[in-house]
């Protein structure tokens, strides 16, 4: 059976959408595992590696309990602490975050049984919860394939508990340890700066896509040995490059369409669990992989429960009518 693990917090969420609504639930790491729970059922091994406070780890497990194929085994409580958020949105893409609980790093002893998982998902929320050394015991350890979400290092919490995007500053210590790199377009902008600022250039601010300076970040961590780099652009879809016969390839994978959109929590983790298992199945097509993060994360803006994902055949039967 083929293993894939998701690593990262699981913390416990306060959120108010953009709509006004309250809903108080279990993020991150829930969202993905979750979603290939109801995707793939028991075909595959799903394995959250987490370290969350004590006092939670009982509720977790049980969030997870209706679920079949989740492995449970690595979620600890060794130094019982976990995140603990609070999230205001703005709009549909903007928040408001403050962080008052922290999840201690995972470590290279958290991953030591697991090296024979096809595929590892991390998605760190703050720049401080994965280790650079987890990477590099994988790599030198393991023939999994690495996703790593920039949404991390690029996510700073501050004394007074804010959260806050920082730049990615050691950002060529992390690439050659990484095998998909996944990112919004904020985050990409926080991975791609320049050598030297004038105060004016910290208020410039823009959601425009600009193909060339993304094309450019992107060959830059190609040639640092990524072998796919994903930059979602909010509803437009996900821009895909990757290396064919050592050219460099761009896809715009457009995004698959919703009506309502209820709640975007948790939508890049979905993502990221979609990418996943897109190349649990076919360890190259990432393309493909696209089209399963697209909609995972598509679902998950339609509800504020975990109902929201599907089946294996109603996704499929998504992606067909959306890309076919």
């Amino acid at each position: 059976m083929k293993r894939i693990a998701v690593l990262g917090p699981i913390p416990r969420d306060h959120i108010v959408t953009h709509q006004g609504d309250l809903i108080q639930k279990w993020g991150c790491v829930t969202h993905p595992v979750i979603a290939l729970s109801t995707l793939a059922g028991d075909k595959i091994e799903i394995i959250p590696v987490c370290h969350v406070r004590q006092v939670d780890l009982d509720n977790v497990k049980e969030v997870f309990g209706g679920y079949e194929g989740i492995n449970t085994k690595h979620l600890t409580t060794k130094n019982d602490q976990g995140d603990i958020i609070s999230l205001r949105f703005l709009d549909m893409n903007n928040r408001i975050e403050r962080q008052t609980g922290f999840m201690d790093p995972i470590v290279p002893a958290d991953v030591k049984s697991l090296l024979n998982c096809k595929v590892f998902v991390f998605i760190p929320i703050s720049d401080y919860e994965v280790s650079l050394d987890t990477l590099k015991f994988l790599k030198e350890n393991s023939k999994g394939t690495i996703i790593f979400d920039a949404h991390g290092p690029t996510t700073a919490c501050l004394f007074n508990g804010e959260r806050q995007r920082k730049f990615w500053i050691d950002r060529d210590h992390w690439l050659p340890y990484i095998d998909v790199l996944k990112m919004n377009l904020e985050e990409a902008h926080a991975s791609w700066f320049k050598k030297e600022y004038e105060t004016s250039d910290y208020f410039v601010e823009s959601d425009e896509v600009d193909r060339d300076e993304l094309g450019k970040f992107a060959a830059h961590c190609l040639n640092m040995g990524v072998k796919c780099v994903y930059i979602t652009v909010d509803s437009r879809g996900c821009l895909t490059y990757y290396k064919e016969k050592g050219k460099i390839v761009e896809h715009m994978v457009p995004a698959v369409p919703v009506d309502n959109v209820v709640d975007t929590t948790g939508c890049g983790d979905s993502f990221a669990g979609g990418v996943g298992f897109g190349l649990l199945q076919k360890p190259t097509d990432y393309v493909g992989a696209a089209r399963y993060g697209n909609a995972l994360g598509a679902l998950r803006t339609q509800g504020k429960t975990f109902a929201v994902f599907k089946s294996l055949e109603d996704t499929n039967k998504l992606i067909r009518e959306t890309y076919f």
